[in-house]
């Protein structure tokens, strides 16, 4: 038997995945697995099975136009060469996203070419037979598991693994990816397991890695700019500056470095070929709208309200308002194209453009004076949120930007547990409209409610504060309020086709106003079987969700900028 050495110093064994400082003061995380040998536990094991099985029963579900948008792309990128990938109008669903999703594209259809080459013949438009759907379902599936794999790492380097655990479960079930990825049909769990691992790293210390594979998720789906001013600040902040002030040429250097390298691996055959104006006019088409065809709950949901509210008070009362006789019928109608009001101003590109980045600047000075890892996730939110609340021409399922990034700071207190629940209802409703058939419909509502359910109640118990005044007691009891007005409002939305009698309407007479200012157009009717009031569940839906969205923001800001420095929760503690 050897002898010890009785001049070693004790060797402090940390358990994988657990943090520890730095000679620079900055978190690291010690890993005794690497990524692809996870300690997976049962439990987890239970819940991905279970999950998985779930999404399987689902294949057969309603999908919309994104699931032949899909397999349009994976026949251009097979059948073509890549020279002709960005120029390609066979289908009218052209090629629209980053490089890096094309070259995703392309590696999916080399085993789609052998299941079935059906599906990536370039001129077999709108094929749906049960191989398409069942090989593209499982590329969700199996791609999602990015996601997984980086909410196990969550898990792992937490400071209270089972608060952190609920959070990672709620996210890998969020009803936010069932309704938009498994049933409507697109790959935001792939894209988001990037998100969170780029926001992993920096949680970690690793600021290099963060903003590398930040980069990679701009190259897949240009969406993600709208959190890239968080992202600047932040790696700026913290990794290029020293906390004296001092420039750190190295981390600089490094960090411009990697990032350009990323954009050239994918933006460089087609800056070879000299089609990066093409690429650019795929990528951002100005020409669409205000609003989606179905208003995203945003502010300008609730302007285009205010306007037809005003020019239905008008058309009653004809009162003297100068009245923009295009804008009778393209605010309310659910149609895709240009918004234009009748009564108030018009928005213009340049508005939202301003609009956002005021609103995203506020949070971006504080974190500027504050680049903790904390911080940087608050503003990443906010500015997420912005550009929703903001943005132009805003796509409802945008809100996956908000709610992804909120749940990591579901458990830090009662105020953004509060801000988390009234966000992720409102914005978990206000994606319901998406999925309109009846099967569906039913199980979105049961698998949303006892999301919601499995949520609130564990960590309500971790989190929650008796309100401390008359004020807050006030503010409690109206969420709450609201809150409760979303069954009611689903009730409405179920019924009201049963309640509305289908017939043709003129057009402009609801909106026919005695002015002098303005002469009534032609009456045109409805295509038949559509009333005047179709509309009118979709207008309430985004209404609705928008009050609480917009509250939820303006909470969340507070909330943030109030915050002292000396306040220790769970996140700050890393």
């Amino acid at each position: 038997m050897e002898a010890a050495d009785s001049t070693a110093k004790p060797v402090r064994r940390v358990p994988s995945g657990t943090l520890k400082p730095t000679t620079t003061g900055l978190p690291c995380t010690v890993w005794r697995k690497n990524w692809l040998r996870l300690e997976i536990e049962s439990s987890e094991y239970d819940l991905l099975f279970l999950s998985t099985c779930l999404k399987l029963l689902l294949f057969p579900a309603y999908r919309s136009t994104d699931f032949e948008v899909h397999r349009n792309w994976l026949a251009i990128t097979h059948s073509l060469p890549i020279s002709r990938w960005y120029y390609d109008t066979t289908s009218e669903w052209t090629l629209d996203y980053p490089p890096f999703f094309a070259y995703f594209e392309k590696l999916l259809s080399i085993p789609a070419s052998f299941v079935d080459p059906k599906i990536v013949d370039l001129n077999n438009l709108n094929y749906d037979a049960w191989s398409a759907i069942a090989y593209q379902r499982t590329t969700v599936i199996l791609s999602e598991l990015v996601l997984g794999a980086v909410l196990l790492r969550f898990i792992r380097g937490s400071v209270d693994p089972s608060t952190q655990r609920i959070i990672s479960a709620s996210l890998f079930l969020h009803p936010g990816f069932l309704i938009v990825d498994h049933i409507h049909f697109q790959y935001n769990g792939f894209m988001f397991g990037i998100l969170l691992w780029s926001i992993l790293m920096a949680r970690n210390g690793n600021k290099l890695a963060s903003g590398i594979l930040f980069a990679v998720l701009l190259n897949f789906k240009h969406i993600y700019m709208y959190l890239a001013p968080a992202y600047f600040i932040y790696l700026l902040r913290s990794f290029c500056i020293s906390p004296s002030g001092k420039l750190e040429i190295k981390n600089f250097l490094s960090l411009a470095n990697a990032v350009i390298a990323v954009f050239i691996v994918s933006f460089g055959p087609f800056i070879v070929m000299g089609q990066i104006p093409q690429v650019l006019s795929r990528l951002f088409p100005f020409t669409r709208g205000l609003n989606h065809a179905y208003w995203a709950p945003n502010a300008w949901a609730l302007v285009t309200a205010a306007d037809r509210v005003l020019l239905r008070y008008a058309s009653r009362s004809g009162a003297g308002l100068d009245i923009n006789i295009s804008g009778l019928a393209s605010t309310s109608r659910g149609l895709v194209g240009d918004t234009v009001f009748a009564v108030l101003p018009n928005i213009k590109p340049v508005h939202t453009f301003i609009a956002t980045l005021a609103f995203q600047s506020i949070a971006l000075v504080k974190l500027w004076f504050t680049p903790t890892y904390k911080s940087f996730l608050t503003a990443l939110t906010l500015c997420g949120y912005a550009s929703y609340l903001f943005g132009w021409h805003v796509h409802e399922k945008a809100i996956l930007l908000v709610l992804v990034p909120l749940s990591l700071l579901a458990a830090e207190r009662h105020a953004y547990f509060r801000t988390f629940i009234i966000a992720s209802v409102a914005g978990i409703f206000s994606l319901f409209p998406l999925i309109f058939t009846p099967g569906e419909s039913i199980f979105k509502v049961i698998y949303s409610s006892l999301w919601i359910l499995f949520v609130y109640v564990p960590l309500t118990r971790r989190v929650y504060e008796f309100p401390r005044s008359p004020a807050f007691a006030i503010i409690d009891t109206l969420e709450k309020i609201y809150l409760a007005g979303f069954p009611l409002l689903q009730v409405f939305v179920t019924l009201f086709p049963v309640l509305v009698a289908r017939r043709q309407v003129p057009v402009a007479a609801d909106i026919c106003v005695a002015s002098p200012n303005f002469t009534c157009p032609e009456p045109a009717l409805h295509p038949e079987g559509v009333t005047a009031m179709e509309f009118l569940p979709l207008m309430l839906t985004s209404v609705y969700c928008a009050v609480g969205l917009i509250w939820g923001f303006c909470r969340l800001m507070f909330v943030y900028l109030n915050e002292e420095s000396t306040y220790q929760g769970p996140l700050s503690r890393i």
